[in-house]
């Protein structure tokens, strides 16, 4: 490969690839399902309409949107958030001094690991901006009666002057349910899935549902920082950490609490107590688990799971160097697994052999498939696929005089790629029938039969993750064999993987 092109794959994996598709083309993608509109989020954040304290305590009058020092300090619900980050800070540097006793950590450029500078989250110059609002009605698998969620996102931002403003790396998700049950449509009777799903689609009255009589539309709060950035060293590839979190609503005690990620396995744990691997392996391999566990609607029970993950980037194409999968699967190569791992080769291709006698599985066919899976259902695990950086949703940069991220995608290829599959869900809700929750795998999107996406980096373009033949047997992986490339386009390997390449130009 020439270095050239090493530069572009390099470029490819950390960032997720060239967008190929104009705004205008994503706009309309997005249609229903997110918005993205700068000037819309402008108004509704500087006017104070969808703030988080707004949002948070509706009976405050309204006025200028919270700065971070009385945001966590005058919002109740809000007080225990950056206790429990700064907990995790501390076990950060704890075990990251433990690893590496030579580097040193702390904030700026003068250490070999610079923090994120945790005075920014009590600093009356910085304040969480409106940067996009998703609808994830395609997570009402999940808790149906609430029609699934809809998710506010916001980014930490630093004003200087009180003129310019500066983005900081950290999101702040505000998970509302997409509807409370008490509401009403102008009949008198509840506002149906449907309703919901129809306003959306046709850009109705949207911001009504959003703003609930009480806290009954409150969910949770995720929250992502850049924890750190370690230049390239003597001990090290340049390597960026984000930490992620949960804090969930408890109706009854009006505070956001530390929560499990959902989904987020606790590997560390789960492969040091002997009773806890045999019940996670029990569990997951039950019929009725794993097909869930194939379509990607699984929800593996709380007690296998962890209260927070350390996601470093980049990772990669190769399933092995994401987490916490590795280490748990027995794997077919050298370094793809443990001696003692909680599946083996022999157990997972027994457990697929009886759902696919029984026409279970969509997605997963091979141990591969088994090892990717139980990765990108993680929050770490799909973070580091097809991700900006640690970001999935960067958002929308309404902040400077001309926005950066007005004319280009505010968002990673996964998101993108995904929205094809939400819309459907939309639609079907919307017409009043029984959706299809299912998902792919997170590197490549499942595309419910729509061409939108054929050419670009989203499926089978210039970027897009494909199926290699695998070097030890020849023979494209059947977990991955329809991953194809455009024509004109082949598939390349582009990281230490014998399954997923890229597509990229043929050079003969």
């Amino acid at each position: 490969m020439s270095r050239a092109l090493r530069i572009l794959v390099a470029a490819a994996v950390l960032f997720g690839g060239a967008a190929s598709l104009s705004a205008g083309e994503t706009a309309q993608l997005m249609r229903g399902t997110a918005i993205t509109d700068p000037d819309l989020l402008r108004r509704l954040d500087e006017n104070d309409v969808l703030t988080i304290s707004r949002l948070l305590s509706p009976e405050r009058e309204a006025g200028r949107p919270l700065t971070t020092d009385l945001l966590f300090s005058e919002l109740s619900q809000l007080k225990q958030i950056p206790l429990v980050i700064d907990a995790e800070f501390d076990r950060y540097i704890a075990q990251r001094k433990a690893e590496y006793p030579s580097e040193t950590v702390g904030v700026g450029e003068g250490f070999d690991v610079q923090l994120f500078d945790r005075t920014v989250l009590t600093s009356p110059n910085t304040r969480f901006v409106l940067a996009g609002i998703v609808n994830r009605m395609d997570r009402a698998y999940v808790a149906e009666e609430s029609c699934g969620e809809i998710r506010l996102i916001y980014r930490l931002a630093r004003f200087e002057g009180g003129k310019t403003a500066t983005r900081l790396p950290m999101t702040f998700n505000l998970v509302m349910k997409a509807r409370d049950a008490r509401q009403t449509n102008g009949n008198g009777k509840p506002i149906a899935c449907a309703e919901v799903a129809r306003r959306w689609l046709d850009n109705g009255n949207w911001q009504e549902l959003i703003r609930g009589r009480d806290d009954a539309l409150l969910d949770r709060i995720e929250t992502n920082i850049q924890i750190s950035i370690a230049p390239k060293s003597a001990l090290h590839d340049f390597r960026s950490d984000y930490l992620l979190k949960v804090f969930k609503y408890d109706a009854a005690t009006k505070q956001f609490g530390e929560a499990v990620l959902e989904n987020q396995i606790d590997r560390d744990r789960i492969l040091s107590d002997e009773a806890l691997r045999r019940d996670f392996k029990a569990w997951l391999l039950a019929p009725e688990n794993l097909r869930e566990f194939d379509r990607g609607t699984v929800l593996i029970p709380e007690k296998f799971l962890a209260r927070a993950a350390v996601v470093p980037t980049p990772a990669g194409l190769d399933a092995s160097a994401l987490q916490p999968e590795f280490g748990m699967v027995q794997g077919e190569g050298k370094g793809e697994g443990r001696d003692d791992p909680v599946f083996t080769d022999n157990e997972v291709v027994g457990a697929l052999k009886q759902a696919a006698a029984r026409g279970d599985m969509q997605n997963i066919r091979s141990v591969a498939g088994f090892q990717r899976r139980l990765n990108d259902v993680t929050c770490s695990g799909c973070h580091q696929t097809r991700g900006i950086g640690g970001f999935h949703f960067p958002g929308v940069d309404w902040l400077a005089d001309r926005p950066a991220n007005a004319s280009i995608v505010p968002a990673s290829p996964h998101f993108v790629g995904d929205q094809v599959r939400r819309r459907d869900i939309l639609t079907a809700f919307a017409a009043g029938k029984r959706p299809d929750f299912s998902r792919g795998f997170a590197s490549r999107p499942q595309t419910r039969g729509s061409r939108e996406l054929a050419g670009s980096e989203y499926q089978d373009g210039w970027g897009a993750h494909c199926s290699l033949q695998d070097a030890g047997s020849g023979t494209p992986d059947k977990s991955f064999t329809p991953w194809s490339c455009a024509n004109g386009l082949a598939c390349q390997a582009a990281a230490a993987s014998r399954r997923i390449g890229m597509c990229f130009i043929k050079t003969r």
